[in-house]
């Protein structure tokens, strides 16, 4: 790619119209060296209001037409789950470059296909795993990596949240296994994804997953409808290294402390949480303490804040996201998150709901082992 091009906007296409207007557009609208020039939506009309309202040049209902259109260089998807693997894999194979919301597919085979493709087509593919660029979450980084902890002994986490406590809320894909729905998917995605970052591969995994409200209204005649999906999960994870890490999930209730990450080692403590209810990426605060030290906080660094605070901290977090695949784009560099890390948090999805129905601890295999 040469430097010229590098230089101009980038032609970005955005298929999905929920997180997708609430976060992709917006972040891309804000980046410099990103422009929207294509939306998606299956019915055309809303197609056309949605490109109308925020200024965007062509509206479409087939993704055939999205590729197609020279403008678009990259594409960013955000539709539900069970429409991933599909759509990104036209993407790929029409060689723009790609955004993938997470969980990245329905399982993992469907994953390494994408991978596999994106590596033949030669383009840059990157996953939304948010908190590696939060500021909070690039804190508690740079002090594992110094070792603050010292040998590792325990890590404990707990993402626990209310958006389906109410069990009014109409039945959808969420209330569907088989489409990607459940907190595993939605939130387990996330943690599988920053377990690896901040502490490397796992060696094995226990999980237990439960469903709380297990039946919701149809949304247009209210009758009760089964939902086969998880809203509460537990993981026990067993590391590389042999430390052990409890992860407790849920999306049904009502807790002061939503997202908590706690590592206990021998020379040190380091804790990350926020109990912020209503944004998942602002609010995250970090303490640290050493044996027989009451817990301080950490002040965080001006070159890890963001530098501009959106009222949505999703936009925050997707903008720097989107920074760094702008960068691999325009360098023809892989970058970090890539197909790859989803592919791993894919893998241990998949396993948990193994674990799960046989009720059994299971064995993880080295990703570059299942990637070859």
């Amino acid at each position: 790619m040469n430097k010229a091009y590098a230089q101009l906007p980038i032609g970005i296409a955005v298929v999905g119209t929920g997180f997708g207007q609430k976060v992709h557009i917006p972040g891309f609208q804000a980046h410099p060296q990103t422009r929207v020039v294509a939306v998606y939506h299956r019915n055309i009309d809303k197609a056309k209001a949605l490109a109308q309202a925020h200024d965007i040049t062509y509206a479409c209902d087939r993704i055939t037409d999205i590729v197609s259109l020279p403008e678009v260089q990259a594409v960013s998807i955000s539709t539900p789950p069970f429409l991933h693997y599909e759509m990104a894999k036209t993407v790929l194979e029409a060689g723009k470059h790609l955004l993938l919301e997470k969980p990245v597919t329905l399982n993992v085979d469907q994953a390494k296909e994408l991978y596999q493709l994106a590596q033949e087509k030669g383009v840059i593919a990157t996953v939304d795993f948010e908190f590696r660029f939060v500021p909070g979450w690039q804190l508690f980084y740079e002090l594992l990596s110094q070792g603050y902890v010292g040998s590792k002994r325990l890590i404990k986490i707990d993402w626990l949240g209310s958006s389906r406590a109410d069990a009014t809320r109409p039945w959808n894909w969420y209330s569907r296994q088989d489409q990607g729905g459940g907190a595993l998917g939605s939130l387990g995605s996330h943690s599988f994804d920053y377990i690896h970052w901040l502490f490397g591969s796992v060696r094995r995994l226990n999980a237990h997953l439960s469903t709380a409200i297990q039946q919701r209204p149809d949304p247009v005649t209210k009758e009760l409808i089964s939902v086969d999906s998880d809203d509460t999960c537990m993981v026990m994870l067993e590391l590389a290294d042999g430390t052990p890490c409890q992860i407790t999930i849920s999306a049904v209730v009502h807790a002061k402390r939503t997202h908590w990450l706690e590592v206990y080692g021998d020379r040190g403590t380091l804790v990350l949480g926020s109990e912020n209810q209503k944004d998942y990426i602002h609010g995250f605060h970090v303490w640290s303490s050493q044996p027989g030290s009451p817990l301080t906080e950490v002040e965080i660094p001006n070159h890890l804040l963001f530098p501009k605070n959106h009222a949505d901290g999703r936009v925050s977090a997707f903008i720097r996201l989107v920074d760094q695949w702008v960068q691999g784009i325009s360098q023809n560099e892989t970058i970090v998150p890539s197909l790859r890390e989803g592919i791993y948090s894919q893998l241990l999805m998949d396993l948990s709901h193994q674990s799960n129905k046989t009720s059994k601890w299971v064995d993880v295999p080295k990703l570059e082992e299942f990637i070859k």
